[in-house]
């Protein structure tokens, strides 16, 4: 969060399970900073395929999710198709 409130990204890859905030209260904190962060593309990144994992993400306010391990071809099919819901898929 400290990160992204000093430095300007463009996306946010989000590991759920860090050692001193979660990936969904991380991105919470980020969402309710307000302004830009409120649209800042932010995707999941973890091993938990559950259905209901997926769906608690999108909860906490993340646009994507990429399960791990991932390949290249993932995650860049799921890069862009968050850009393009986003209207960013020039990037």
């Amino acid at each position: 969060v400290r990160m992204v409130r000093e430095q300007e990204f463009d996306l946010v890859l989000m590991d759920v399970q860090m050692p001193e905030m979660n990936g969904y209260d991380a991105t919470r904190a980020i969402r309710g900073l307000g302004g830009t962060f409120e649209r800042l593309p932010i995707i999941a990144m973890t091993a938990n395929v559950m259905k209901a994992e997926v769906q608690r993400c999108i909860d906490a306010g993340m646009n994507g999710f990429i399960p791990k391990p991932f390949e290249r071809e993932e995650l860049l099919a799921t890069l862009h198709s968050v850009m393009a819901g986003l209207g960013r898929s020039d990037r």
